[in-house]
């Protein structure tokens, strides 16, 4: 191995230029000011317990797609990453392709939530949104977006409730919970859910949210603050870097029972596939999933690994079935640049060939 080689006078400088970058960015993150999100304007239509279901104010005069279509997001973290911000939300890319938007905000659970459990979720708060939007368009089937953990949920609920759905997308969603390069489920084959969940009772966002980081500890708990450094004398960019953060460290608590349940029957049974998830008094079978379906994964996922969405196919019932790879990352199929000239664009034309 060569030895290295460090002039004394390169590393001075390198030292005073970091200093100096470091300087410049205490400055501009103390005039950054408020971080804000969620850009497009959206009104309350459905409020129950702590969820909210929103309507997106539509981008054109007239919304060219007549079936609205519902995003279903996961319990983790908060939705507005759909619509960070001007330039890098997919919301505003659905709305510019012609569709009326809703999406479920589950907002805050709390202790008095501790023992709402999946079938909650699915044949109640997720149903009764679903019929909400229904009625408000006099329609008998929307459309469905799922994302990560929304997607799964939205798979089960269309499996279970067909008649509702018209169209399904579904989004970086797990479905083989068992490839062979899954850490996170690796991982989680080791919990005592039941010891985890009987002591702590709703599982705390944050502990969820270092697991997560945890997946990949050089890159999100240390290269990304050094990358950091080389951005802070921007202030347009650090703001972005402080907003991606406010979203990752924005994580609600798990309401104990549906984690319980999730965990267990999803991950370590790996009974998505193998028709063994109960919700209600009914299993839920993906050949019962006849409509047609849009299964996007991105090629870089850490988190939901792209042999786990694609399994989708092996599974589901319809004829009509649709993979679409994205170039990048978990979150980065949201908010990245390329995502945004990508997916919204594509999910429009895929929605619309199917009214």
């Amino acid at each position: 191995m060569m030895p290295l080689q460090i002039r004394p006078d390169q590393a001075l400088r390198e030292i005073f230029e970091f200093n100096s970058k470091l300087a410049q960015g205490l400055n501009t993150l103390s005039e950054i000011g408020e971080i804000d999100v969620g850009v497009t304007p959206k009104e309350g239509v459905y409020y129950e317990d702590k969820l909210v279901l929103y309507q997106f104010k539509p981008a054109t005069e007239r919304v060219c797609n007549p079936i609205p279509v519902l995003i279903v997001y996961a319990l983790v973290n908060r939705p507005y990453m759909t619509d960070l911000q001007e330039g890098r939300s997919m919301v505003q890319g659905l709305l510019n392709a012609g569709l009326d938007v809703y999406l479920i905000d589950w907002g805050y659970p709390d202790g008095a939530d501790r023992f709402l459990t999946l079938t909650d979720y699915l044949d109640g708060y997720i149903d009764r949104c679903v019929d909400v939007i229904r009625k408000r368009h006099g329609l008998a089937k929307i459309n469905l977006l799922g994302i990560c953990q929304g997607g799964t949920f939205s798979l089960c609920y269309t499996a279970l409730h067909t008649h509702k759905v018209r169209n399904l997308v579904t989004t970086v969603t797990p479905v083989d919970f068992h490839t062979p390069n899954d850490l996170l489920s690796h991982w989680i084959q080791k919990v005592d859910v039941d010891l985890l969940v009987d002591t702590m009772g709703n599982i705390p966002g944050e502990l969820l949210n270092w697991t997560f980081v945890s997946l990949k500890p050089f890159r999100l708990m240390g290269q990304k603050y050094m990358d950091l450094i080389n951005v802070l004398d921007d202030p347009e960019k650090a703001k972005n870097f402080m907003r991606m953060e406010k979203w990752i460290f924005d994580s609600p608590d798990q309401a104990g029972e549906a984690f319980r349940q999730f965990t267990k029957d999803f991950y370590q049974a790996n009974g998505l596939i193998r028709g063994t998830v109960t919700i209600g008094d009914r299993n839920v079978d993906l050949k019962n999933v006849t409509v047609p379906v849009l299964n996007i994964y991105a090629a870089d996922d850490h988190l939901v690994p792209p042999a786990s969405s694609i399994a989708l196919k092996n599974y589901v019932g319809t004829q009509d079935y649709t993979a679409l790879e994205f170039p990048g990352g978990h979150i980065g199929i949201y908010v990245s640049s390329k995502a945004q000239k990508m997916v919204p664009p594509a999910i429009g034309k895929w929605f619309d060939e199917r009214v």
